[in-house]
């Protein structure tokens, strides 16, 4: 049995056996004996929808005793929450935003969020007493910026089907979730999720550091919704040493979502966690539940999601007819596609709505299916990306080995 505190000085000597989650699930598909001295630690991750997730900030906004207290305020149109500190007669704003807030049908909190790690100006409005006050911040002039996740890196999220003929609108779907059983949306990343890889909770529990949207933070608890079947985790971290492509927003037929990256790394202590991390695609129940209520259909395996499928979209640009108004960047949730044909990988989440949308057949990629006693439902949008979940692993991965990360006991378990 190894120790946390081993594992570290082996780090700092350079001895260390750091592999990504997707490292060490080639080595177990292949056949590889891998033993408790073949591996320190394995980096896990996970990036996709999570609409738990919200800052606290502190906003500059007027001088001082230029008003009382804010009654209202937005972010480049977001509306927050002011609060809960008063601040009263300071001229700054203590807020809450929530990543699924909007300014319209394009626009939320999730794209805010991204803005202002990118170093964007943000507009700011605050209403007080009748009056209204207006200011331009970037991240850098804000003194406190926290990203706070109330739920995420779901073990076993549902798949979505809908079993009526009828259209749905759902955050579930970019254009509509038709049916019935026409086309399934699914979420999460399968293997490599931090969760499945530690199914006992030895190494996730609070006080973990991990990286939430790339920048070090700390697991908090266990998230809303959590239960012994389908855990979750809260964290926090600072959003001044975020990724910005490792978070942002998405458009869905009910509005904007937020977009959340967590990555953990899984300490090798004994055999216990080292079976653990052996995993595989195929061994995850997937539920695939009526988008109606949520209420449980049938059960497959992730294994239909992420083997034998693309990860990322390719592009064949010889095939596209230069519509003015193209579909597929029209409909792109992410906004990723500009018309010549070119995919914006810092946006793109490979969700694969493009791919439905073309029918040129410009963009492409096996996005898989499931089959069910109805017959076999394809997938029609994926709303975790596999591919940028394997770059923040190795992000990870990298950090550990240059020791700018040094891995963490849990304080308690979750």
């Amino acid at each position: 049995m190894k120790t946390i505190e081993e594992i570290n000085e082996r780090i700092a000597c350079n001895d260390a056996i750091v592999l990504t989650a997707a490292e060490f699930k080639s080595m177990v598909r292949n056949g590889q004996k891998v033993t408790v001295d073949d591996v320190d630690v394995v980096t896990t991750g996970t990036f996709g929808v999570m609409s738990g997730t919200m800052a606290v900030m502190m906003v500059p906004v007027a001088g001082k005793c230029s008003f009382e207290r804010a009654d209202a305020v937005w972010l480049n149109g977001v509306p927050a929450q002011p609060g809960p500190c008063p601040n009263e007669r300071l001229g700054v704003v203590d807020l809450v935003i929530n990543g699924t807030a909007h300014a319209d049908d394009r626009y939320g909190g999730g794209h805010l969020f991204r803005d202002l790690v990118k170093g964007k100006t943000i507009d700011v409005l605050v209403e007080a007493h009748g009056r209204s006050y207006e200011n331009q911040v970037t991240l850098d002039e804000i003194e406190l910026a926290r990203i706070i996740t109330t739920r995420l890196a779901f073990k076993n999220y549902h798949a979505l089907i809908n079993p009526t003929s009828s259209t749905i609108s759902s955050i579930f779907s970019v254009t509509g979730l038709t049916g019935p059983f026409t086309e399934a949306t699914v979420s999460g990343c399968g293997e490599i999720n931090p969760l499945h890889n530690d199914p006992s909770h030895r190494s996730i529990g609070v006080g973990t550091r991990v990286l939430l949207n790339g920048a070090p933070g700390y697991i908090m608890g266990k998230g809303t919704r959590a239960s012994p079947d389908k855990p979750n985790v809260s964290a926090y971290a600072d959003m001044k040493g975020m990724d910005p492509t490792m978070m942002g927003g998405m458009k869905t037929a009910h509005g904007p979502e937020c977009l959340t990256s967590l990555a953990v790394p899984i300490p090798v202590l004994d055999e216990e966690i080292l079976e653990g991390l052996k995993i595989l695609d195929r061994d995850i129940p997937l539920p695939v539940s009526d988008v109606n209520g949520r209420t449980a259909h049938a059960k497959v395996n992730y294994g239909h999601i992420w083997e034998g499928t693309d990860k990322v979209i390719r592009v064949e640009e010889s095939k596209c007819l230069h519509h003015p108004n193209c579909a597929a960047m029209r409909t792109c949730p992410t906004e990723a596609i500009s018309n010549d044909c070119v995919i914006n990988r810092d946006l793109c989440i490979n969700c694969g709505t493009c791919t439905l949308q073309c029918r040129e057949g410009v963009f492409r990629a096996r996005l898989g299916s499931i089959e069910l006693a109805e017959g076999n439902v394809p997938i029609s949008l994926r709303q975790s990306d596999r591919a940028r979940a394997e770059r923040l692993c190795t992000m990870l991965k990298n950090r550990i080995l240059k020791q700018e990360f040094v891995l963490t006991k849990m304080l308690e378990p979750l």
